[in-house]
């Protein structure tokens, strides 16, 4: 890969060219996990609710079942390969609004379907590589907020040929094209529409003023020349997943942050500051930031500033009903590469909130309040006070959340909270397939965790060590976890004892093992027996749960058609049904595409989807830029849609 091809690379491809992971750990310390597990994956593998009770689950391959009758209200659409969107017959869709359009009618016209989006107006557009997203209700207006991953800096720097800022000036419109979107929308007898200028329209950004929270605020590590204090900062990075609250506000999560940063000499730093930049790939090598930020923005040089890359990866709180608000990065709820944040409420009323961390090899968290929701009353410290902790999932289909205290880490509380993968691997936490987004289940005591891929896992380096995390931790396979060098991924659910997601330990399965039987006729690699030729897909990412409790999984995999992904075609939306387990396809995306964010009009009558970096020139056309964005389905006959 030339150093021009670098923004082609995903986040896991720039990690391992920039900062390899460690190689291995002694294999004799790691032997017997690395056993072979087929013997004991019919027990992990549920098909439908009951599955794990009655001993229905199996792979494909061991004993003939038959899928069980559909619920779903559209017949399954075939896979595609083209460069446009598919939906069922009986269902439309339309685009709603596309990286550079206006929120604020300054901007009108400031795209060029050839120059892309100028500096000055770059923070008064719909954002860059839509992700995450959530709609509110407020005093009848309908508020989406919309996250903005990333960018493709060859599409938005199109006067670069390789793609990497050469002034300032360049830098300001990748900072502004990224973050969140708050935008108010309405609806006529053409369909949906921003309002442009609304005085809830705002961009939150790379240079939008923050407040910290919780334990690391005011410590050292957050502290700077620019804010002595490690109390304020500029800026949120990365923003993939979402959440909400019951309270009505909406948390977007910082992931790969760690591409933002770059140095331009050596750098020099403690220990605990070097140890950390190595586990969260924060590289140190001169001049090998993905963005190019700290060749013209010093703030991003992490030589003269190191404390900066602590002051990113947390989950910030954004109010969409008050402009005025300014965001809070809650570092209680851990620094890490944030997925999304799918809350609960605990049987006595406590806040419950999980968190995947999206990189191979690394942990599913959980937040839990001290105090108890109470709607209308204060509710300031419910992000801010409680217990962080992480996951265990045990062979025997049991699990339990370790606390990540200062007595069962020895970390003093600040340093939990800013070196939050180092406070996992101190407890032994379970190291898993990067687990994406997290959904719980509207009606019914159960979560549910998409785990994408992991090439890594299992694999063996020529001197019988075992391929690590890069905090040293062993990725052998384990019965959550359990496919070497695992290309398609899988969904774990899990139940908290007693129906409470306030209890410390759960029992476990496995949803769906995302396989390919056309091309693996059994084994691991044919996938769950709800996988069959008809749904083939890969890389499980983004997820939500609807009213009536269908599962609405999103891919960001590999859409070659090829070898292993044969027939799985383009990226793309499917419906899975936890009754029966059975799953079908009902959207496939552009070619070069993922699919990713999904949410509903209060009316539940309309879908919103993101369309994020597709490879044609989606969705205008021959000769002009691709562009990400968010679009609508409905049904034809106007009826409901989750």
């Amino acid at each position: 890969m030339t150093p021009k091809d670098i923004h082609d690379l995903s986040a896991d491809e720039w990690d391992e060219l920039n900062d390899p992971r460690p190689e291995g750990n002694d294999f004799d310390q790691v032997v017997e996990r690395a056993i072979s597990r087929r013997g004991f994956l019919s027990g992990v593998l549920a098909f439908g609710s009951g599955a794990a009770v009655m001993g229905a689950g199996m792979l494909k391959g061991t004993t003939a079942m038959a899928q069980p009758a559909s619920r779903f209200p559209f017949t399954p659409i075939a896979a595609q390969t083209d460069g446009t969107i598919h939906v069922p017959e009986g269902y439309s869709w339309k685009t709603l609004v596309r990286w550079g359009d206006p929120i604020f009618s300054d901007a009108d016209g400031a795209y060029d379907s050839a120059a892309g989006v100028s500096g000055e107006f770059a923070d008064r557009v719909m954002g860059e590589n839509t992700d995450g997203m959530e709609l509110f209700n407020v005093d009848g207006r309908e508020i989406l907020v919309v996250n903005s991953e990333y960018t493709n800096n060859k599409t938005n720097l199109p006067h670069r040929e390789d793609g990497l800022p050469g002034s300032l000036d360049d830098v300001r419109i990748l900072q502004h094209l990224q973050g969140v979107t708050v935008m108010e929308l309405t609806q006529n007898a053409d369909g949906w529409s921003v309002v442009v200028d609304s005085p809830y329209n705002r961009r939150i950004h790379h240079n939008t003023p923050m407040v910290f929270s919780g334990p690391a605020a005011g410590h050292d590590l957050l502290k700077t020349k620019a804010d002595p204090t490690g109390m304020t900062s500029l800026g949120t990075f990365n923003n993939c997943g979402s959440g909400r609250t019951p309270w009505g506000t909406y948390l977007t999560c910082e992931e790969n942050f760690n591409g933002y940063f770059g140095a331009t000499s050596d750098v020099s730093a403690d220990e605990m500051v070097m140890d950390g930049f190595k586990r969260y790939g924060v590289s140190t090598k001169v001049d090998s930031g993905r963005y190019n930020y700290h060749g013209f923005d010093a703030r991003f040089d992490i030589a003269t500033n190191p404390n900066e890359p602590h002051r990113a990866g947390y989950i910030v709180e954004i109010d969409p009903a008050n402009p005025e608000m300014t965001p809070i990065k809650h570092t209680a709820l851990g620094r890490f590469k944030h997925e999304n944040a799918a809350y609960a409420i605990a049987a006595d009323g406590h806040v419950v909130v999980y968190m995947g961390d999206d990189e191979r090899g690394e942990f599913m968290y959980r937040w839990v309040s001290n105090d108890v929701y109470v709607p209308g009353e204060d509710t300031s410290r419910l992000l801010v006070d409680g217990t962080l902790s992480v996951a265990v999932f045990e062979d025997d289909m049991s699990g339990r959340w370790l606390p990540l205290t200062p007595s069962t880490t020895g970390m003093e509380a600040a340093h939990i909270a800013a070196f939050t993968r180092m406070a996992a691997s101190k407890v032994g936490a379970t190291t898993m397939d990067r687990p994406e987004w997290i959904a719980v289940h509207p009606n019914a005591s159960e979560a549910y965790c998409c785990l994408t891929n992991n090439s890594r896992r299992g694999v063996l380096n020529d001197d019988g060590t075992v391929r690590t995390n890069a905090g040293g931790d062993p990725m052998t396979t384990n019965a959550v976890n359990p496919r070497e060098t695992n290309r398609y991924g899988q969904i774990v659910r899990w139940r908290p004892e007693g129906g409470d997601h306030g209890a410390d330990v759960f029992s476990w399965d496995l949803y769906v093992m995302a396989g390919n039987p056309t091309v693996h006729t059994e084994g691991p690699n044919a996938g769950s027996a709800n996988i069959n030729a008809g749904n083939l897909f890969n890389s499980p990412d983004g997820m939500q749960i609807d009213s009536t409790g269908f599962i609405w999984i999103q891919t960001d995999g590999d859409d070659d058609n090829e070898g292993d992904f044969a027939g799985m075609g383009n990226n793309q939306m499917l419906a899975g049904d936890p009754v029966t387990g059975r799953i079908e396809r009902f959207l496939t995306g552009p070619n070069g595409c993922e699919v990713t964010g999904l949410t509903w009009s209060s009316d539940r009558r309309t879908m919103f989807v993101g369309i994020q970096h597709p490879g044609s020139n989606w969705p205008d056309g021959e000769g002009n830029l691709p562009r990400s964005a968010v679009i609508t389905v409905a049904r034809d006959d106007g009826d409901l849609i989750g």
